[in-house]
């Protein structure tokens, strides 16, 4: 009978484990070194960075939207980090340069889409500009819902008693170390679930010496500040029950001929690089390039972020983990009809097509979308009769089991 009891017992046992394995609590970071091109990136020594790779994954990646498409973005910096934290690039989220003059708040940031599902959850960015915090994700703007960061270590640039403006520039340097110390121990002592890290120095160095001994050395500077910080997150996962999540990424590439500039198109500017510890990317991950603005739906599947539909139908990336069905939407018009073709990486279910034929999101109005086609996930093809829908203009979103894409097209006069 004792034998019995153990042999019954063993079931609710295993469910027992199971349930206290997943009451882990998910966190996740993202780090942005500036202006580091790939092709730097996988040349020097950088062992923090290669250590965190030994867990995940490293992976070539790109900026600058669709190059000569609608979406084609300046490789810029923060029209970088924008794209990262909207998941969209500049014909929507509007930062076309460094000034920021006037973000389109109607496209959430991954902080806005995090609060709005975990109200009580805390984030924390560390910055040397205010900019990021202040005119990027809008903190406590009415236009982004009054959005608060819990813990904010920014705004070291206008400290001059602290890090006098040396001539050489070092006193970047020393704020990203004031930067990244400040991550490791609010990470470590605060852990919060949320975090954005940003270090400048790498695009200094850049954009005084291009492709050189100096840049090459703020790079492997870099590298140890963000060992730190893995530090702070592999103790905050020994000594609690944490499952953490690590992006580093860069927000643009740098010109062929010097290393110096940035801002174009060409293969180089838009190069890119992420390094990540999370080990089980998915096909789409592994089969094409990801571009920076895949991050956000990564981290939001990770921490698991439940999208508002119409936020949802506007995001351009996809998530890297997790299961996916389609990628690389197209869309063609051909006499009254839209041609939408997608791949398909799981061919199980089908797909919903759904058409506007304006863009009031843009200005805070919902578009009236209309579902006009259903088809299987594996034709990867479906002809969209729009004669109804006249218009010189169409947002094409596309649900499919896991995953949703869009498109845009716009009609040529």
């Amino acid at each position: 009978m004792l034998q019995l009891k153990k042999i019954l017992l063993l079931p609710l046992l295993l469910v027992a484990v199971t349930a206290f394995a997943q009451t882990r609590t998910r966190k996740a970071v993202f780090i942005i070194v500036d202006g580091i091109p790939a092709d730097v990136i996988e040349k020097l020594n950088t062992p923090n960075l290669r250590l965190i790779e030994t867990q995940g994954a490293y992976m070539r990646a790109y900026v600058g939207g669709e190059k000569g498409g609608y979406s084609q973005t300046p490789t810029i910096s923060a029209n970088g980090y924008n794209s990262l934290l909207t998941s969209t690039w500049v014909n929507k989220h509007n930062v076309w340069g460094n000034e920021i003059k006037a973000p389109d708040y109607n496209y959430w940031t991954i902080f806005r889409m995090f609060k709005n599902a975990w109200p009580n959850k805390t984030t924390a960015i560390f910055s040397s500009w205010t900019d990021n915090r202040t005119k990027l994700l809008g903190e406590g703007l009415p236009q982004t819902g009054n959005l608060k960061i819990d813990y904010a270590y920014d705004g070291y640039e206008l400290d001059t008693i602290k890090f006098p403006h040396d001539k050489a520039g070092l006193y970047m340097h020393l704020i990203d170390e004031q930067v990244a110390n400040s991550a490791a121990v609010c990470i470590k002592d605060k852990a919060p679930d949320l975090s954005w890290v940003y270090l400048e120095y790498t695009d200094d160095m850049g954009h005084r010496y291009g492709d050189s001994p100096q840049t090459y050395e703020a790079v492997q500077m870099a590298d140890k500040q963000i060992g730190r910080i893995w530090e702070a997150i592999q103790y905050r996962q020994k000594h609690n029950n944490e499952d953490w999540l690590i992006f580093i990424t860069t927000d643009h590439g740098r010109d062929e001929q010097s290393g110096k500039n940035h801002g174009g198109q060409s293969a180089r500017q838009r190069t890119t690089w992420m390094v990540t510890n999370y080990n089980a990317l998915n096909d789409y991950a592994r089969y094409f390039t990801p571009g920076i603005i895949d991050i956000t739906p990564t981290i939001a599947n990770f921490l698991e972020v439940k999208i508002p539909e119409a936020q949802l139908r506007e995001i351009d990336g996809s998530s890297l983990i997790g299961p996916v069905s389609i990628a690389m939407p197209q869309v063609n018009y051909i006499q009254g009809d839209l041609d939408v073709t997608w791949k398909a990486l799981d061919k199980k279910g089908k797909v919903k097509i759904w058409v506007a034929s304006t863009n009031n999101f843009k200005d805070g109005n919902p578009d009236n979308y209309q579902m006009l086609a259903e088809v299987p996930v594996a034709d990867q093809h479906a002809l969209v009769s729009v004669k109804n829908l006249p218009s010189n203009f169409y947002k094409v979103y596309i649900g499919a089991p896991y995953n949703s894409v869009n498109r845009w097209f716009v009609i040529s006069k």
